[in-house]
C-alpha cells in the first residue's frame, strides 16, 4: 500500500486542566494562508460532557481498524472552523468508516469561530481526562495555542510523524460523493435511538468481522427501527453494525437519531450515515458498504478526474469556496456560469483534494483544506492512472458511427466492448463491469473510452500517462 508521512508539529500537548480544555494545533490553512499553530476558537462549551464524549468518539475511529485488526492505526483528528461551528473528522485505518463531530452556534455558546483546517492532538493523557470528565460545570474549550504560549515557545516540543496512506486520502474523497446521494431514510428519539444502537453488536477481540458476514439490513418499524436479514422496500444497509460502537460514547446526552442513505440499493450492500443528535452538536459515522471494503475503492470521483473540464472547473469554483459551512451548488453555478452539473463535477474533483465535505444534515458541501493535490490523488488512482495508459498506448479503438456499436479496448492478448445506454452509462464486458455493473464506478476500459471521446470531441491529443506499474491497491482490486 502506497504511503506518505505527514509531520505533525505542536508546540505543546493537548490538555485539560481544571475547566480549561486545550486542544494544540499543528500545519493549519486559513484564508490568510498557510499557518504554523492556527487558532480558531477560544470560549465555553454548552454542553461540555457531551462534547468532551463526542471528540473521544472521532478520537476512537482514527485510532481504530475494524477490519484486519491487527494492524496499527492513528490520525490525529482533522478540525475546520467554519465561521458557524466547529467539525472535528477523522477516517479509520481500514478506511471504512468516516466520523465528524459538528459543534454548532449553540453549542459554541454563541462565541466566534474562526476559518481554516488544521489537525488536533488528541493524546492519550488527554483521552483519559476527557473520560473521566463529570458535571456540567462551564468548561472552556481553547482550539490553538493561546498568547502565552505562541509568544513564549521557541520550536515544537511535540512532535508525531504518523502513516497517511494513499487509500485514505481517496477515502476521504470518494465518502463525500457517496454522502451526496443520501437522503434521510428515518428518524428516531432519544430513547428509541438508544434502545436500538445499544441492542447492536460491539467488537469482538482480535477478528474481523465483517469479511464474511452477510450484510445486516433496518427498516422502520413504528418509533423504531426492526434488523432484517433481506434489503425489503424502504430498509437501509447496516454494514458491520460492530462498527456503530463509537457511538456508544455519547448515548446519555443523545436527543435522536438521524439514518440516511441511497434511496435505491437494488437489493445490495450499500453505505449509510448514522447522526446521534446532541445538544448544540451531532456526532455522525458513515459506513463503508462492506465491513471489509473501504470507501477508497468505490470510484465515485473517476469521471470527475477523466476530464481536463472538471480540473478547469474546480480552478474556477476553488476561488468561490470562502470557508462556508455551507456550499450550495446552484449558487455556486450562478456565480460562476457553469451548470449545476459542471458544478458538481468540479466539487467532486476539489473532494479528491479534501478541499470539500458533504454534511447530510444540511444536504450541502461545506469548505476545509487537507494537505492533499488533486494530482497526488490522479496518480494514486489505479483505475485512472491504467486508463490513461490504455490511451496512451492506443488501445482504444473507436465505436463506428452506428450508435450500438461498441468500442474496442486491446489490454494485454484481450479485447473488451464497451457500449454506451441510452442513459449514457458506459457498459464493458470486463470482469469488473460483470462483478458490479457499475456500482463502484467505471472500469479502467470504460474510463478509457469515455477520455477517448473527449479528446476527439475536443480535438486534443490522448493524456500523457502517469506511472502506473506501482500503483496497483491489491486490497480493493481496482485495475481489474
Amino acid at each position: 500500500m502506497n504511503r506518505s508521512v505527514q509531520a505533525l508539529a505542536y508546540v505543546r500537548p493537548s490538555a485539560l486542566s481544571g475547566q480549561q480544555l486545550g486542544l494544540e494545533t499543528a500545519g493549519g490553512t486559513t484564508p490568510v494562508g498557510a499557518e504554523a499553530h492556527p487558532q480558531f476558537f477560544a470560549g465555553f462549551l454548552a454542553s461540555p460532557q457531551a462534547a468532551a464524549h463526542g471528540l473521544l468518539a472521532v478520537a476512537d475511529v482514527a485510532a481504530a481498524r475494524y477490519y484486519q485488526r491487527n494492524l496499527a492505526a492513528s490520525l490525529d483528528p482533522v478540525v475546520t472552523g467554519n465561521g458557524d461551528r466547529l467539525r472535528f473528522e477523522s477516517f479509520s485505518g481500514c478506511c471504512g468508516v468516516y466520523a465528524r463531530l459538528d459543534v454548532l452556534q449553540e453549542g459554541l455558546g454563541g462565541a466566534d469561530t474562526g476559518h481554516g483546517t488544521t489537525n488536533v492532538d488528541v493524546n492519550n493523557p488527554l483521552r483519559e481526562a476527557l473520560s473521566r470528565l463529570t458535571g456540567d460545570e462551564p468548561l472552556h474549550l481553547r482550539v490553538g495555542p493561546d498568547e502565552l504560549a505562541v509568544t513564549t515557545v521557541s520550536g515544537a516540543v511535540v512532535e508525531k510523524k504518523v502513516p497517511l496512506p494513499e487509500r485514505w486520502l481517496r477515502g476521504f474523497a470518494e465518502s463525500q460523493v457517496v454522502s451526496a446521494g443520501f437522503d434521510l431514510r428515518a428518524e428516531l428519539s432519544a430513547t428509541e435511538a438508544v434502545r436500538f444502537l445499544r441492542s447492536l453488536p460491539r467488537p469482538a477481540g482480535g477478528g474481523a468481522r465483517g469479511a464474511g458476514a452477510r450484510p445486516m439490513w433496518v427498516v422502520a418499524a413504528g418509533r423504531g427501527l426492526r434488523p432484517t436479514t433481506r434489503a425489503v422496500p424502504g430498509a437501509v444497509c447496516l454494514p458491520g453494525p460492530e462498527r456503530l460502537a463509537a457511538l456508544h460514547r455519547v448515548l446519555r446526552h443523545a436527543t435522536g437519531l438521524r439514518v440516511y442513505g441511497p434511496a435505491g440499493h437494488g437489493g445490495l450492500p450499500s453505505a449509510s450515515a448514522w447522526e446521534v443528535m446532541l445538544p448544540g452538536m451531532r456526532l455522525t459515522l458513515t459506513l463503508s458498504p462492506e465491513a471489509a471494503r473501504g470507501f477508497s475503492g468505490e470510484g465515485g470521483v473517476l469521471e470527475a478526474l477523466a476530464t481536463d473540464e472538471a480540473a478547469a472547473d474546480a480552478e474556477l469554483v476553488s476561488v468561490l469556496l470562502a470557508w462556508e459551512p455551507r456550499i450550495d451548488p446552484a449558487d455556486l453555478a450562478e456565480q460562476s456560469g457553469l451548470t449545476t452539473a459542471r458544478v458538481r463535477a468540479a466539487l467532486a474533483r476539489l473532494g479528491t483534494a479534501g478541499r470539500v465535505g458533504y454534511d447530510a444534515a444540511d444536504a450541502a458541501y461545506f469548505h476545509r483544506e487537507l494537505p492533499y493535490d488533486a494530482s497526488r490523488a490522479e496518480r494514486a488512482n489505479p483505475r485512472l492512472v491504467a486508463a490513461r495508459k490504455l490511451l496512451a498506448e492506443g488501445a482504444v479503438r473507436p465505436a463506428a458511427d452506428d450508435a450500438a456499436a461498441a468500442s474496442t479496448v486491446v489490454s494485454g492478448e484481450r479485447r473488451y466492448q464497451v457500449r454506451e445506454s441510452a442513459g449514457g452509462v458506459l457498459s464493458c464486458t470486463c470482469q469488473w463491469w460483470v462483478d458490479y455493473r457499475g456500482r463502484r464506478g467505471p472500469c479502467k476500459h470504460a474510463l478509457a473510452v469515455r477520455m477517448a471521446r473527449r479528446a476527439e470531441a475536443s480535438g486534443a491529443a490522448g493524456s500523457a500517462p502517469f506511472p502506473a506499474a506501482e500503483q496497483y491497491d491489491a486490497t480493493n482490486g481496482a485495475t481489474r
